[in-house]
């Protein structure tokens, strides 16, 4: 089988230097491939190559032009390799160019890894047309708040225009609704412009059901697994080297061709893999392949419910090399310290003690036993550092898989939300923030979809009442179908201007900047970290260090004030934030500076900062 050439793309349609079009589908189950124009009025028959690849070279196919694949002279079917389905999942496959497009960003350079601040959005719901374009419009916003990468969920084309994005059956499609190919790299020229890197959403373990139609044209899925959401993909069974080819060439296109500086693979540990070379190993192979010929930096970050090291160890340790990982775990420790709830997969969660160990140990679960999981779980992440890992108060996930879809704000106090955002924002981790929780958005974020096919979106619905119907107490859950389900999710952006949005919101932007400005703060070196929690107390003293510099950050998650004593070898402290200050919005102001060894008194559910 040919390699995979790293500085093209060859699946589906693409245009040669001579404005041909050359045809490449992967077919192993069909005895005759024809592409179909005009609306059938122009047929072209492809010729059969190795290992189940069908192509042709013609001049009949120009870019704009729409076009379906006719199998063994049966039904007709969009292009698995398509780039736009102006028609949605069941319409014909839209040739494009994608090299066509004007880039301008030749001057920009992928941040460091280790300097990524997240912002994890959703296209329709996070402006108000839901598109692109009304991304492009908040830009500026997002720059003043401070982050300086968007995360965007994904977009590879789904049925109808309501979707979280991971019903996508067309991974080199971007959604027709949001704005298709051309829209996307626009998106991304004008980010780089900002300077913002460009973090996209990516699905290879599992496909949506509707308008799915691999099957037909190869084995992309194997019964040798399941995954939750149906068939696993076929990464090592027969015929899987064309699958392994097929995801492959579709990471290294966001890459080259849209110009995305970083991926995050959705739940990795779904793919199932046994091959010598794992496919995420071999993705990573390719990758560093590109890199080198275009001298551009890309990222591979992992969602990943295994506290398993082997995924971002890198290739020279036989890792798998990806370069981060989502840690749920921190986020599961913080939850639960904020919130008290421990049901579902809060159950192994302790609260404060687990959060310190977080902030030590990036895994809270590395040889213990997990009783939630019922065996020992996990492995030490000593050598790995703090860039590896990404943390958060909430993001998608975690808000709209509840049953209302209630963001963390509408769960907590202001000021518990205050402290929630210091204890990402100080960690010496990767921070991301979820969209509008930097001024605490009101409105839920609920599992929203359109099928077109009736029986499937009954079952959608059956199958969500079904999962929550031992809350039937706490009122119905809302209609995915319901386009005011969609709706009630999207941000209102007229309050970030009011109070207590607004005070929120500088509250971020002080946190972001000190994160910046601070290098004991800036430097993810998990070496420098100490974290001693007081259960009783429901307190915490987080202490970071860079050179001579150290910041020594008090956090008190219980509903009194508590007294906490400074440590004794910290001199000259200044305080450079106080969650509870008056500033903020908060009951009461602490002293503007102290010594080591002194003994300060925090607020209800605050936090206080100090530099030495």
């Amino acid at each position: 089988m040919n390699p995979i050439d790293v500085s093209k793309r060859t699946l589906g349609v693409t245009f040669n230097a001579q404005g041909l079009a050359e045809v490449l589908v992967w077919a192993p189950k069909a005895e005759q491939v024809e592409i179909s124009l005009n609306e059938g009025n122009t047929i072209i028959p492809l010729r059969k190559g190795e290992f189940g690849y069908w192509h042709e070279t013609t001049d009949q196919l120009a870019p704009g032009d729409t076009y379906k694949f006719r199998i063994d002279e049966d039904q007709e079917y969009p292009d698995p390799a398509s780039l736009s389905q102006p028609e949605s999942v069941h319409g014909p496959s839209q040739a494009v160019d994608v090299a066509k497009f004007k880039w301008t960003d030749d001057h920009w350079k992928n941040l460091p890894l280790e300097e990524y601040v997240m912002y994890e959005l959703h296209t329709g719901t996070f402006s108000p047309d839901g598109t692109f374009a009304g991304l492009e419009q908040k830009l500026d916003y997002l720059k003043e708040l401070g982050v300086n990468a968007i995360e965007i969920m994904p977009v590879a084309q789904f049925p109808g225009n309501r979707n979280w994005g991971y019903d996508g059956v067309f991974p080199y499609a971007a959604q027709n609704t949001y704005g298709g190919p051309k829209g996307l790299q626009h998106l991304v020229d004008v980010c780089h412009q900002k300077g913002f890197a460009v973090v996209l959403d990516v699905v290879y373990n599992h496909m949506g059901p509707e308008g799915n139609y691999l099957g037909v044209y190869g084995h992309y899925f194997t019964d040798k697994y399941n995954t939750p959401w149906g068939p696993a993909l076929n990464f090592d069974d027969a015929w899987c080297d064309g699958v392994r080819r097929y995801f492959t060439e579709n990471l290294l296109m966001w890459f080259r061709d849209f110009h995305i500086d970083a991926v995050r693979m959705d739940a990795v540990h779904a793919i199932k893999d046994f091959s010598p070379n794992h496919i995420l190993r071999e993705m990573k192979q390719h990758v560093n392949q590109l890199m080198e010929e275009t001298g551009r930096n890309h990222y591979m970050i992992v969602e990943l419910d295994l506290n398993d090291t082997r995924f971002i160890n890198p290739l020279e340790q036989q890792g798998y090399g990806m370069d981060a990982q989502w840690i749920d775990e921190f986020h599961h420790a913080l939850r639960v310290t904020i919130t008290g709830e421990q049901t579902g997969y809060y159950s192994d969660f302790t609260g404060i003690s687990h959060l310190a160990k977080a902030y030590q140990d990036a895994y809270v679960f590395d040889g213990q036993f997990s009783e939630h999981r019922k065996k020992t779980f996990g492995i030490k992440a000593e050598n790995n550092p703090g860039k590896q890992f990404v943390v958060f108060t909430q993001n998608h996930d975690h808000v709209g898989n509840r049953m209302m879809g209630e963001r963390l704000g509408a769960l907590v106090s202001f000021e518990m939300q205050k402290l929630a955002a210091g204890a990402v924002l100080l960690s010496p981790y990767l921070p991301m923030l979820w969209m509008g929780e930097e001024y605490a958005e009101p409105n839920p974020f609920q599992y929203f979809v359109s099928h077109t096919d009736p029986d499937l979106a009954e079952a959608v619905r059956k199958g969500r009442k079904a999962e929550f119907a031992a809350f039937h107490a706490e009122g119905e859950a809302p209609d995915p179908m319901a386009e005011t389900t969609f709706n009630n999710s999207k941000l209102q952006w007229d309050l970030v201007q009011q109070e207590p949005h607004q005070t929120l919101f500088r509250y971020y932007q002080t946190l972001l900047r000190l994160r910046r400005e601070l290098p004991a703060l800036k430097n993810l070196d998990r070496k420098a970290v100490q974290a001693e929690a007081n259960e009783f107390q429901k307190t915490l003293i987080l202490q970071r260090g860079h050179g001579n510099q150290q910041v020594i950050a008090l956090m008190n998650f219980s509903p009194q004030p508590q007294k906490l004593t400074l440590p004794i070898g910290a001199k000259n402290l200044q305080l450079v934030l106080d969650s509870a200050s008056p500033e903020w919005n908060g009951p009461q102001a602490a002293e503007a500076s102290v010594a080591g060894g002194a003994e300060v008194t925090l607020q209800p559910e605050s936090v206080l900062v100090y530099q030495a």
